[in-house]
């Protein structure tokens, strides 16, 4: 071929890719690339849509169900807030009240009973949950009233007090405050389609048995589970063991792939436990989507449960039977809280 032939034919060929205006004409694989990435952006607009409409039906679902704790926390000196950390205090509470705290079978105050207490640590790293139980038995000074079993602090003065005096016995600032009544459970468990919770034991309570190890158990079963302690030896011991048992399958429930991949079950979920929760006002849904993304990569393995130290059990000078606080490891466990080393401590004092 002539080189006056090779250049006519590249000239042609020149011309060919040219519109008639005289730019270049797009390329096939670019017009798809556009065409695709038009329709991803499309698909991600109707996603974020759909999105907003459901996270704000369960923003409303949250706030119309719950209740807001009017002034939960006390006044006066507290302990200094945490650097990145939060302390989140859970109370169950029982409207069930047939007498207080204190055993003499009067009404209470405020018409209900602090049946469990749990302090929830989260870490600054957010890379784990540290959930404390702290037995309602404790021998504690409960301020302005003295010594006395820690869930009288609620007969007493409710959530208030009740912080303050367990900011007290822990010299660690509470930051929120979420309390529920044990009726709720009954819905969060059904909600999710059941829980599975491991028993040390085998027992019987209301009606329903419970195997020793994994026993799947619906509403009515989890929330007898949680608050029987009549089976046992050791009572109160083993209930709050059960209760966190309890706290590990709600964790579970939540995080498996048939709730997080089910709209309708997660609004449920919110729906049933709005129902019976109160909150201080700061807990508002966008902190707990806050806090929950915070904690996006904590699997249920990350979550660690354990009881504040104790002293074994006693009876106090007016014949209360009680649970003697462990002072020493109590101090230590204060400062592993301000700290944010609840891991060394749990190995310095394994449970």
């Amino acid at each position: 071929m002539s080189e006056r032939r090779a250049a006519r034919l590249a000239a042609e060929a020149a011309e060919a890719a040219t519109k008639p205006n005289g730019r270049k004409r797009k390329r096939p694989f670019l017009v798809a690339l556009v065409a695709t990435l038009g329709s991803l952006v499309a698909i991600a607009a109707v996603i974020a849509v759909v999105a907003s409409v459901f996270i704000g039906g369960l923003a409303r679902s949250y706030d119309a169900g719950g209740d807001v704790i009017e002034d939960p926390f006390p006044t006066g000196s507290r302990p200094a807030p945490s650097d990145g950390s939060q302390n989140i205090l859970l109370i169950g509470s029982d409207s069930r009240s047939d007498g207080n705290p204190d055993g003499d079978h009067r009404e209470l105050d405020i018409g209900g009973r602090s049946d469990t207490l749990m302090l929830a640590h989260v870490p600054a790293d957010r890379k784990a949950v540290h959930l404390m139980s702290i037995m309602r038995d404790s021998w504690v000074d409960v301020p302005g009233h003295g010594k006395a079993k820690i869930n009288a602090a609620y007969s007493w003065g409710g959530v208030p007090l009740t912080v303050q005096t367990v900011e007290q016995l822990l010299d660690v600032r509470i930051d929120h405050v979420a309390e529920i009544d044990f009726r709720g459970f009954t819905g969060m468990t059904d909600a999710l389609g059941g829980v599975t919770v491991h028993s040390a034991r085998a027992f019987t309570a209301q009606g329903h048995s419970y195997t020793a190890g994994a026993n799947r158990l619906d509403g009515d079963a989890a929330l007898a589970f949680v608050r029987e302690r009549h089976s046992f030896a050791d009572a109160d011991f083993t209930r709050v063991r059960n209760q966190q048992a309890f706290m590990r399958g709600i964790l579970e429930g939540v995080m498996s792939t048939g709730t997080i991949t089910n709209p309708g079950r997660i609004q449920d979920f919110v729906t049933a436990t709005s129902g019976y929760l109160s909150v201080d006002e700061g807990l508002t849904f966008p902190t707990l989507v806050g806090l929950g993304w915070s904690l996006r990569d904590v699997r249920p393995s990350d979550l660690t449960t354990f009881t504040m130290p104790t002293a074994g059990t006693g009876t106090a000078p007016d014949g209360q039977s009680i649970v003697t606080v462990n002072t020493l490891a109590v101090q230590s466990l204060s400062q592993a809280l301000r700290s944010d080393d609840v891991p060394g401590w749990l190995q310095d004092n394994p449970q």
